[in-house]
């Protein structure tokens, strides 16, 4: 029988652990979801908001934005699901609809967007309420925990693979985490070569990348075997994008993936010359989960995921910064997920 509380994993300040609190269970008003939470996945978003990294979270907050859960209830006015469905909540909560980037249809930069785990209580809870509108439903045959790092670690991948182009036959990637195993499964699906270039000596994931088909792994201040087509940098070190700049062939393009990295280096000009892009990705237009969600079970994406219980969440955050975690972190509340 569901009792009146809920536990939940709570950023009090910033810089400081996560606390473990026994908190109401929220209402979903208009338009919203009541979702029991089965599995969020712990992304380095959440570790950039711990660490006062992003500086404006809503403080208290409940972190987490790879949300997967069913539907508990309904608030009113809800007509895309019902209780019982299978559902994913990403990043982008919410948008205002009416500003100038919504108007043209580029709602991933609106000025007065919400953000899931940041602005708006995320999952590291046994339950959380969502807009109905930036919801997802889920993939049958696909567990909750794998499905979880798919609400943005997939996503924000999918995004940066997408601005790549439709040229890219080789592909490097920069930082072979969580979003890095979802988009390489996909592009090697696609036909393309990958090249993993990680942490220097982290031999564990470049093993783990030659697993998944890639076809070279190697330390990131290395240079690939041939010029890359695009290159796609997921760890936040900005010292990687001149790298990438030198690995990638004219014309190429370098998409950062991230929401924060440290300071760009000073670069020769001549390593962007002859039509070389530097592009980035900010959040996620629904149109990409949408995509993403219907690729997936074609390929099939298969999440290689650490399971942990919602108390272990500080352990998790500590295990991504120092490296220690391949494939993606995933937070348990359902034991059936």
């Amino acid at each position: 029988m569901q009792t009146d509380t809920m536990r939940a994993m709570v950023l009090e300040e910033a810089g400081k652990p996560l606390q473990l609190r026994q908190l109401p269970i929220p209402s979903p008003g208009p338009g919203q979801l009541l979702i029991r939470v089965a599995a969020c996945g712990v992304c380095r978003t959440d570790l950039h908001i711990v660490d006062a990294e992003l500086t404006r979270p809503k403080l208290p907050l409940i972190p987490g934005h790879e949300i997967a859960g069913t539907v508990e209830r309904a608030g009113a006015g809800v007509k895309r699901f019902r209780p019982g469905d299978r559902v994913g909540v990403p990043w982008l909560g919410s948008t205002c609809g009416t500003c100038r980037y919504c108007a043209r249809g580029q709602e991933n930069l609106c000025s007065e967007a919400g953000f899931t785990g940041y602005t708006i209580d995320g999952g590291y809870a046994e339950y959380t309420v969502a807009d109905q509108r930036y919801c997802f439903p889920l993939p049958e045959g696909l567990g909750m925990a794998e499905a979880a790092p798919l609400l943005c670690a997939g996503l924000i991948g999918y995004r940066s693979y997408r601005m790549a182009g439709d040229r890219v036959e080789r592909l490097g990637i920069y930082g072979f985490g969580a979003a890095a195993h979802i988009i390489a499964q996909i592009a090697i699906h696609q036909r393309k070569r990958v090249y993993a270039l990680t942490r220097k000596g982290d031999t564990d994931a470049q093993q783990f990348a030659l697993r998944l088909g890639a076809t070279w792994a190697g330390d990131s201040d290395e240079l690939p075997p041939e010029p890359l087509d695009a290159a796609l940098v997921f760890a936040p070190v900005g010292a990687l994008v001149p790298a990438a700049l030198r690995a990638v062939d004219k014309g190429g393009v370098v998409v950062c993936g991230g929401i924060h990295m440290s300071d760009i280096p000073s670069f020769p000009y001549s390593i962007l010359w002859e039509e070389r892009t530097i592009r980035s990705v900010a959040n996620l237009e629904r149109r990409d989960g949408d995509e993403l969600l219907a690729l997936a079970p074609t390929v099939p994406v298969k999440t290689e995921v650490e399971r942990f219980a919602l108390e272990e969440a500080n352990e998790v955050l500590s295990r991504l910064r120092s490296g220690r975690i391949h494939g993606a972190g995933v937070l348990v509340m359902d034991s059936a997920a």
